[in-house]
């Protein structure tokens, strides 16, 4: 007979249920998946758009990194960060990310080694090179902070250190770890899309001819389905997004009309347009004026919230030009002087576009106003520096002018909107008006049927490349002959581009903010001593303690008992 007081039954009673309760819930976790981030910031944290993408994956991607090998503390973490964030893809994808970490230093050989790093440079992936110290010496090692994916037989190189390069090395280190989901996730999905988005570079109104725009236009065609449209002859709604890059000449009511309807209907329209115009080839002259580009397109962009204003940024941010000085014999004397009509943008606005964007080179900027306009967000993207100004047209545009001093007095304003972006329901310019005389008119729409998006920058040269003299060549857009390094106007552009079409929202991953918390180093020093003791002589007190006290409990336990 079973007895069911029995302290027996109970014991296995309780481990029957503990077993069927394990059981139960690994049931309920092989079904259901969940993963914690406890981190205040969500560091470990992958965006919902790239979940997505990354269940939808039908077959293998391998990412080989190359960021292996002896490192430093700052780029151990990048590291650390890299595979984290790659381990995340995998589980995600259900075991369709594959990833490996090689050094492309470890090949046996030097001429092996030369090799590789010279294929590595070709896909894009540039060295780093890093200086230590090392038990007193100096040392130096070439490292490669990028990855090579590969999927169906196709490869692409990716960088994984970017950041701001006027910040500090922690700091930029810190902003590539913030930028490792998109760089990696962005990439995977350009291999993994079949059907490409469709842009149009709006021709007619004397936009930049090929060549200066060639270096903008081959990054476009890597990434999109890129042709030249006329607006009165194409089918707009059949483009995914239209360029308008610095127009010269003024737009037709009908090409005007067209542009209107494609914004009503949903579309992503990016205008890069120069209100003055002014050009370097005549600012040797004293006398070289700055007048108005007559466009016929104030009415329209007022309509849709915003205003070009006619004026041009001189800000104490700016990039260096040379100038002839005078002449030592017959021997001219060049120097690098601050032009101020070329603003080296570093002030952005707060969002994916932008976050941790480098320097951004303009070149004779135009401010530009908001006006009112219902059921329109209007976001602005670049400022000037906090030391800055604008001059209304006529504005005198001469190099010798660079031999004057802006003071600060001079200079006193600051974070003056360049770039905005406009996102949500248009009302048409057309609306309650007579339509232009030979257009289409079926189909028309007085108001945005869904939402549309439109980005105006005051700089048409944000898209320009330079010519190289000796060639006759395009250079990499954002080089600028006099600056040590390249500016960062075609990772704007292409930022910008892939936000208004991102449908799915890969690039909020841009978001991602890991805060760096460095120690007090003048509170350490002064403290060090109390938090030292503190964490050497508290624990063996506390263990003291405790024996002390469990002696004591355990004597007045035992010697309390009385015999009879």
């Amino acid at each position: 007979m079973v007895d069911l007081n029995s302290r027996r039954l109970g014991d296995l009673l309780t481990l029957f249920i503990g077993i069927t309760a394990i059981v139960l819930t690994n049931i309920i976790a092989s079904r259901s998946f969940y993963r914690f981030d406890l981190t205040e910031e969500g560091r470990y944290s992958i965006k919902p758009a790239t979940k997505a993408m990354l269940r939808e994956l039908d077959d293998v991607v391998y990412v080989e990194v190359y960021l292996a090998g002896e490192l430093n503390a700052g780029f151990k973490r990048l590291q650390r960060s890299i595979r984290e964030t790659l381990e995340e893809f995998r589980v995600y994808s259900g075991d369709n990310i594959q990833y490996t970490f090689s050094d492309p230093g470890a090949a046996l050989s030097e001429s092996a080694r030369g090799q590789f790093m010279q294929d590595l440079m070709a896909r894009g992936i540039q060295p780093t090179n890093v200086i230590d110290q090392e038990e007193g010496q100096r040392v130096e090692k070439l490292i490669f902070p990028g990855a090579v994916i590969s999927y169906g037989g196709v490869e692409e190189g990716v960088m994984l250190l970017g950041g701001n390069r006027a910040a500090t090395a922690e700091e930029k280190l810190n902003q590539s770890i913030e930028g490792v989901e998109f760089e990696l996730a962005s990439a995977i999905r350009r291999l993994t899309t079949l059907e490409r988005k469709k842009i149009g570079l709006v021709r007619g109104h004397g936009e930049m001819d090929s060549l200066e725009v060639e270096s903008f236009n081959l990054t476009l065609v890597s990434n999109y389905e890129v042709d030249e449209v006329r607006l009165a002859r194409e089918d707009l709604q059949s483009f995914d997004a239209l360029i308008i890059a610095r127009p010269t000449s003024p737009f037709s009511e009908q090409d005007k009309f067209y542009l209107d309807q494609y914004l009503m209907k949903g579309g992503r329209l990016m205008l890069l347009i120069d209100r003055l115009q002014t050009n370097m080839d005549s600012a040797s002259s004293e006398s070289n004026f700055a007048f108005p580009y007559e466009l016929n397109l104030d009415d329209q962009l007022f309509k849709y919230g915003v205003r070009v204003n006619i004026d041009l940024v001189q800000d104490n941010s700016a990039a260096f030009y040379p100038v002839n000085i005078g002449n030592v014999g017959d021997q001219p004397q060049i120097r690098q002087m601050k032009w101020w009509f070329y603003p080296i943008i570093n002030r952005f606005g707060d969002h994916p576009v932008t976050n941790n964007m480098d320097g951004i080179l303009g070149k004779f900027v135009s401010t530009i106003d908001t006006v009112r306009a219902t059921s329109v967000k209007k976001t602005p993207l670049l400022f000037t520096s906090d030391y800055s100004r604008t001059v209304t047209a006529p504005v005198r545009v001469s190099v010798t002018d660079l031999r004057k001093n802006l003071t600060p007095e001079m200079l006193d304003r600051s974070a003056l909107p360049v770039a905005w972006l406009l996102e949500g329901r248009f009302e048409s310019v057309y609306r309650n008006r007579f339509k232009p005389e030979g257009v289409r008119e079926e189909g028309f729409a007085d108001a945005s049927i869904s939402e549309g998006k439109l980005l105006i920058v005051g700089d048409g040269d944000i898209a320009r490349n330079e010519i190289s003299p000796g060639t006759g060549r395009p250079q990499p857009l954002g080089f600028y002959p006099f600056a040590p390094a390249e500016f960062a106007n075609e990772d704007f552009l292409m930022n910008a581009l892939s936000y208004m079409l991102d449908e799915d929202g890969i690039i909020t991953a841009r978001n991602k903010e890991i805060r760096i918390r460095p120690l007090n180093k003048v509170k350490t020093d002064r403290e060090k001593l109390k938090w030292q003791t503190i964490n050497l002589v508290l624990p063996i007190v506390l263990v003291i303690l405790y024996g002390v006290a469990r002696f004591y409990l355990r004597k007045r336990k035992y010697t309390g008992f009385k015999t009879e």
